[in-house]
């Protein structure tokens, strides 16, 4: 039976997941909530549904397995992973996934602030001016390391791709003063499986955002 994953017709948190389905050759299916145009930006797609589908959180993304209905992004990648076998094994590994499972979602939502915000003018210089310095620690967490746990692929990997991805293409010369950080880019983006997701029809590499963004909604 097909796993669901449920959210907006947007790349959003969900571009993560995605990504680990197609590598992991999941059998699933997307149910996809269109938003409404301004002002309104009507959610009664999502809304209509939200309380009838016996999920503990109700929220978007969901992953529906069976009898396992999940929310939270994060913890839907745990549980593909885990699946898998894509999770860290040693002590080290784990410690790298926390630390950065969280550091990838401070970064992401701190370009969300950015995007969505009516200031996003006034707010984009800052950012970019510190940008390299939010990139330099991601090259020197990732040091000479294939993957961001060490020499095996996990699920982080998948985190860390989309939010330098994101941040790539809001300032395309970000990567260009880390070696490393492009080669990882280009070592995820060559395997097999992204490669063939990535030139695929099912592949949505845009609205970044969602229609009330400022910058990526399109």
């Amino acid at each position: 039976m097909a796993m669901t994953l449920g959210y907006w017709d947007i790349r959003g948190l969900a571009h993560a997941i995605r990504l680990l389905l197609e590598y992991t050759g999941s059998h699933y299916e997307e149910k996809k909530y269109t938003m409404g145009e301004a002002p309104d930006y009507d959610r009664s797609q999502w809304l209509n549904e939200k309380f009838k589908l016996g999920l503990d959180f109700p929220n978007l993304p969901y992953l529906v397995d069976g009898a396992h209905k999940i929310t939270q992004s994060n913890a839907i990648l745990r549980y593909i992973a885990r699946k898998h076998n894509l999770c860290g094994e040693t002590e080290e590994e784990k410690i790298r996934e926390d630390i950065l499972i969280n550091q990838a979602m401070d970064t992401s939502m701190d370009l969300a602030r950015v995007c969505y915000s009516s200031d996003f003018e006034r707010l984009k210089p800052q950012y970019l001016k510190e940008l390299p310095e939010r990139m330099k620690t991601y090259s020197e967490f990732l040091g000479n390391r294939p993957w961001f746990t060490g020499d095996k692929i996990t699920f982080v990997d998948f985190l860390a791709y989309d939010v330098l991805d994101l941040n790539r293409i809001f300032e395309p010369k970000c990567l260009d003063a880390f070696p490393n950080l492009k080669d990882f880019m280009t070592r995820f983006e060559g395997l097999k499986r992204i490669s063939a997701y990535m030139n695929s029809s099912k592949f949505l590499p845009r609205p970044l955002f969602g229609k009330e963004a400022v910058w990526g909604n399109k």
